[in-house]
């Protein structure tokens, strides 16, 4: 009898354990914060800033006269400091991940190779030879307009990006205060990834190349 109840009572602590190991912590992703910071990220690392596409101001638009129509009672009960708290938070988490991986060695280091290369990839992209992928990555569309040198060159060039993008990862962790484990950054990586992409898709100039998520290419 007492045989059995040791064998039910490490039965019952196994499934225990077992459903334990199984719980996930759920990372909150700040995707504004996140675009911002990339577009911080290239504003400070990449030294040919010059020759990095910059996104189009649009033009500012004539101010509309003051609608004198009365407003709901409701409206007017709503904080007006509720959306400026919204952009603060966002801004304040854009400089916490902007600072957080300027500190980490292997994103300057991406970024400083990633400058050097720039100039002979902006041509590949002006000349059609190669697009955006719906990952921030660079991909080949056109074979006859690309050397074996320039394959090289795009592939370092994607390594260096998928470490900015997992660096982005592992700095949401951090600001989160949440353990790094492969779990833990598999939740993040995914929408990392395709932020930076989106990032990338305003950036570019018209005339070039870029994947839509659902994968279908476009030109800018």
């Amino acid at each position: 009898m007492k045989t059995k109840c040791i064998k039910w009572f490490l039965a019952g602590l196994c499934a225990l354990l077992a459903a334990c190991a199984i719980i996930t912590v759920n990372v909150y992703f700040p995707e504004k914060a996140v675009k911002e910071a990339y577009k911080s990220l290239d504003d400070m690392l990449l030294k040919n800033s010059d020759k990095q596409p910059a996104v189009e101001k649009q033009p500012a638009t004539e101010k509309q006269p003051a609608d004198t129509k009365p407003q709901s009672s409701l409206i007017n009960e709503l904080p007006s400091i509720s959306l400026c708290s919204v952009a603060q938070a966002a801004e304040k988490g854009a400089d916490e991940l902007a600072v957080e991986m300027a500190g980490m060695p292997e994103v300057v280091k991406a970024y400083d190779e990633m400058s050097r290369r720039w100039p002979r990839l902006a041509v590949l992209f002006d000349s059609a030879a190669v697009g955006l992928t719906s990952q921030g990555l660079v991909a080949v569309r056109d074979k006859t307009k690309v050397s074996a040198q320039d394959e090289a060159l795009i592939n370092l060039e994607n390594q260096n990006r998928k470490t900015v993008v997992g660096s982005m990862a592992k700095a949401i962790l951090r600001i989160n205060k949440v353990k790094e484990s492969k779990a833990a950054l598999d939740q993040v990586l995914g929408k990392a990834a395709t932020t930076y992409a989106e990032t990338k898709r305003e950036a570019a100039k018209p005339g070039w190349w870029y994947q839509l998520p659902n994968g279908r290419w476009l030109q800018k």
